[in-house]
């Protein structure tokens, strides 16, 4: 029966079998990634004056591994979740502490006040003995150094470690954590401290 249709087909000039499809007569993009040249840059300098109008709270994140103490100073911490606690904090991907922190498995956000300028300045440092002169107590949950005299603090352990460009974004399981009233905090705001006033 098919070779019969097909004889019938070639005897009336049909084609008995499927040619090229139909070229589509409308010009279509070449489709590529985008170049380096058509992105549009933003200067290190001027993405950070422009984010350092944003004013944050200053820290310092510490931690106990077996090498002793470790910390840094720290302004890009905030509260993430209520249920479950959870805290996150971002630290450069460079930083040569948080290898100590992340070997620790826990840390201790410790919220400066405002007098509390000097302290920032000396866990902002890198390659020093930051914990010289330094008075702390261990963290009741993971042990992490609790500075004496911040006005607040919180105890954690490491729940996960995302990547965020040059950053890590650590995110803590609050255990233990405790303020106290009546003190200010430290501020930071377009490159220098600051208080509350108000």
């Amino acid at each position: 029966m098919a070779a019969t249709a097909v004889r019938y087909l070639r005897s009336v000039g049909a084609a008995t079998t499927a040619g090229p499809a139909p070229v589509d007569p409308l010009p279509r993009p070449e489709l590529r990634a985008v170049a380096d040249d058509e992105r549009l840059p933003v200067d290190p300098a001027e993405f950070r004056r422009v984010l350092g109008h944003f004013a944050t709270g200053v820290t310092v994140v510490t931690a106990h591994d077996p090498d002793g103490p470790a910390g840094f100073a720290c302004q890009s911490f905030a509260s993430l979740s209520l249920d479950p606690p959870l805290v996150t904090f971002m630290v450069a991907r460079t930083s040569t502490t948080w290898p100590r922190i992340a070997r620790a498995g826990a840390f201790c956000v410790n919220i400066l006040g405002a007098e509390q300028g000097a302290l920032c300045r000396g866990f902002a440092v890198s390659g020093a003995d930051k914990f010289a002169g330094v008075r702390y107590g261990a963290a009741p949950a993971t042990g992490s150094p609790l500075l004496a005299s911040v006005p607040a603090w919180v105890d954690c352990r490491i729940q996960a470690v995302h990547t965020g460009g040059d950053h890590l974004i650590v995110v803590g399981r609050v255990e233990a954590l405790g303020a106290a009233d009546g003190v200010g905090p430290l501020l930071f705001h377009r490159g220098t401290f600051g208080r509350f006033s108000g």
